[in-house]
């Protein structure tokens, strides 16, 4: 694509980079049935270079010049725009261009080309500033910080410093996502800055990257800082008052709403990632190939731990041969074809396996993917498989009596963990430090995992801490506060390895039976809590 044409390829190379996977991945399909075993590598190794020495050709005499075409026709459409005094109306392509992550094809395949010409001639160009413009996404924060409440005004202020200064802009495409009309208000914001850089001739000598305040600055022509500020600022004031008027105030304040947001611009942006809230995506057209899947989350020994443990039922149950592990976020492998984790923790997912399809849950437990996951499975297959064995050997040495506190006096959320940490110390499970992991890590993300019942445990750096698995159990008859969420039971995990799985896995029951539960937060009976979480007779 490089030596193809005379300019340059940006866009030439977003058509040739899907095409060539494309086409690897179909000709591996059709082939796959027909190599001899031990022949995969070479087979792999000739195809590839065929493959590549097509698309090469088909690059060079092809895709290149119809790209330079089309290039060349932008460019004159640029200029009839010019000519005719309507630039600013190139917002109502470049905003939502944006907010579909065009952004950086609009700017580095068209305006910079476009933008180098002219510089050469003139020592500056607009067309530097019309992409890169930061106001319009700051007058959208600013609408939400102002209007909003809740995590999605928490979240803003660290939006708005990796936005505006450091040039970030897909910072606040899920802001817009979450209320597509104020993309209105962004056309309108980046309009009026068009307009201002037009009145007072304003360009940049280079294109600012990456977009931020800074860059813009240092791009500026000497002399000349105060027109494209006054063009930023326009645009940063125009935006923020019509979006003060359409932004609905009670969708965008709610975490739900922003959640469904991220997600969407992680689809929108991976592209290939297939991801789905609290459903199967329906762009998964073969779940039968899937014989690996990763429950994952911060630590992985606590509410991933019980989601797999559910999971891997519903498997056993349908006849389903496929392993299911739980583990740290930051664990994840090539091994893995399918990841489900916390909506929160999504797009940490996909920035550790880009290349994995993502399901996205609200609730470890009470989700409907996992019954769900496994009837698609089944279907696609069309065969029952025999039940898998379980992956980890029992030992229900992890919960000992000692371990298990009856009609405690309500007392903090934090204290209520520091009191599990100290009974897992006392039973000779973790370092005393490790009650301050647990605390670190419910700053993260609140263990509350439904019917009153909350597991706190360690953050993935407090593993260190522990010196062998164990869990107790702590039992508020008139319940505590866990982030405005009555709890009556505080389960404390400390886990090395998989032998905490079953007790979690039938926590993971008891908790969907509201008798029982009801059961385990009013009784006094410690042999009967240690029976039912460890199904075996008291030792």
């Amino acid at each position: 694509m490089i030596v193809s044409t005379s300019v340059p390829m940006f866009a030439g190379a977003m058509v040739v980079g899907p095409l060539a996977g494309w086409t690897i991945k179909k000709i591996d399909e059709a082939v796959e049935s027909q190599i001899p075993t031990g022949f995969e590598m070479l087979t792999n190794n000739f195809s590839a270079g065929i493959i590549s020495a097509f698309l090469a050709i088909c690059a060079f005499y092809i895709v290149g010049p119809v790209v330079e075409f089309l290039d060349e026709g932008l460019g004159v459409f640029v200029e009839k725009v010019i000519d005719a005094g309507v630039l600013p109306a190139i917002s109502l392509l470049v905003e939502p261009a944006k907010v579909l992550f065009l952004n950086n094809a609009i700017n580095h395949g068209v305006f910079s080309a476009i933008g180098i010409g002219q510089s050469s001639e003139a020592g500056r160009s607009i067309f530097f500033l019309l992409e890169t413009n930061p106001g319009p996404g700051l007058g959208v924060l600013l609408a939400y910080f102002i209007f909003t409440k809740g995590t999605v005004k928490k979240s803003v202020p660290g939006a708005i410093l990796i936005h505006f200064i450091g040039g970030i802009h897909e910072m606040y495409f899920p802001y817009i996502l979450m209320q597509p009309k104020l993309l209105i208000a962004a056309v309108l914001g980046g309009a009026s800055g068009v307009f201002i850089f037009s009145v007072f001739e304003a360009g940049l000598i280079a294109t600012p990257s990456p977009g931020s305040i800074v860059s813009v600055i240092a791009m500026t022509p000497k002399g000349e800082l105060l027109p494209v500020l006054s063009g930023v600022i326009v645009s940063t004031v125009v935006t923020f008052l019509f979006a003060a008027l359409l932004i609905d105030r009670e969708i965008a304040g709610t975490d739900e709403a922003l959640a469904d947001a991220k997600l969407k611009a992680i689809s929108l942006k991976a592209g290939s990632i297939v991801i789905g809230r609290d459903c199967i995506p329906k762009e998964i057209e073969d779940a039968s190939r899937i014989s690996k899947i990763a429950v994952a989350c911060d630590a992985g020994m606590g509410s991933s731990a019980m989601g797999a443990s559910k999971l891997r039922a519903a498997f056993i149950e349908a006849g389903l041969d496929v392993k299911v592990i739980s583990c740290p976020i930051e664990q994840l492998d090539e091994s893995v074809d399918l990841v489900i984790t916390h909506e929160r923790l999504t797009p940490r997912a996909v920035s550790k396996l880009p290349q994995r399809p993502h399901i996205a849950i609200s609730e470890f437990i009470s989700t409907p993917v996992y019954q769900e996951l496994a009837s698609r499975i089944w279907t696609d297959r069309n065969r029952p498989a025999t039940n898998p064995e379980t992956e980890h050997e029992v030992e229900f040495s992890v919960l000992n009596r000692d371990c298990i506190k009856l009609g405690l006096k309500s007392v903090s959320k934090e204290d209520s963990i520091i009191l599990a940490g100290n009974v897992l110390f006392n039973c000779g499970c973790v370092e005393e430090a490790y009650k301050d992991s647990m605390l670190e890590r419910e700053k993260d993300f609140s263990t509350y995992i439904g019917n009153g019942v909350a597991i706190p445990h360690g953050t993935c750096e407090g593993r260190k801490l522990i010196k062998r698995t164990g869990i107790c159990i702590l039992q508020f008859p008139d319940g505590i506060d866990f982030n405005g969420k009555k709890t009556y039971l505080v389960i404390g995990i400390a886990a090395t390895g998989n032998q905490h799985l079953c007790i979690l896995s039938e926590l993971a029951k008891i908790i969907e039976d509201e008798v029982e539960i009801n059961k385990l937060i009013s009784t006094d009976d410690l042999d009967y809590v240690f029976q039912r979480f460890s199904g075996v007779s008291a030792m």
